[in-house]
């Protein structure tokens, strides 16, 4: 599959560490391919590597983690997400770590413990994401880099094509403001 080889690309970083047992791959079963519009999702994601890195940027001059999230299910699936990662991570439905789907989006705790990071996983342990002004753009990167592995918090689905209550996309619990 595309998005598997571009994954598998030099594009993707590091390959330290062991692999954590939430993320090891389930060989028994093949992953179905992505719906058409996950797969626009993921086209669109792919299409901004090596756009800059810029705090608080949401558009294709330059993308922060939740910004580029944002921009991309904003474009490719016209769907509206907040410009915040914490606040992303309330949104679509709880995935378990072993049952990722390409599509379904990562959270990371960076910062003192709290949501402060997000992705866009596109399927082998990879994902897609704005890194930060220390990587300098948009990047693909393994989930099993120590760095990440030891990070990843948290996974959502968003319903992309699917039939669903009119609730699923408000935030299933809203962050203290």
């Amino acid at each position: 599959m595309l998005l598997c080889s571009l994954a598998m690309s030099p594009i993707a970083h590091g390959q330290e560490g062991p692999v954590p047992p939430p993320l090891q791959e389930n060989l028994s079963s093949p992953a179905a391919e992505p719906s058409l519009p996950v797969r626009n999702v993921l086209i669109y994601a792919l299409s901004q590597l090596g756009v800059t890195y810029r705090y608080g940027g949401g558009n294709t001059q330059g993308f922060d983690c939740s910004g580029f999230v944002r921009h991309v299910f904003s474009r490719a699936a016209d769907m509206a997400l907040p410009h915040n990662s914490r606040a992303m991570s309330h949104y679509g439905s709880e995935v378990p770590l072993s049952r990722l789907q390409p599509g379904d989006l990562v959270f990371f705790r960076i910062q003192r413990h709290k949501i402060s990071h997000v992705g866009i996983y596109i399927g082998n342990q990879h994902f897609i994401h704005a890194a930060s002004s220390r990587s300098g753009d948009v990047m693909i990167s393994d989930l099993r880099d120590h760095y990440w592995a030891t990070r990843l918090a948290s996974a959502r689905h968003l319903p992309l094509g699917e039939p669903t209550p009119s609730d699923v996309l408000s935030p299933s619990v809203l962050p203290p403001q």
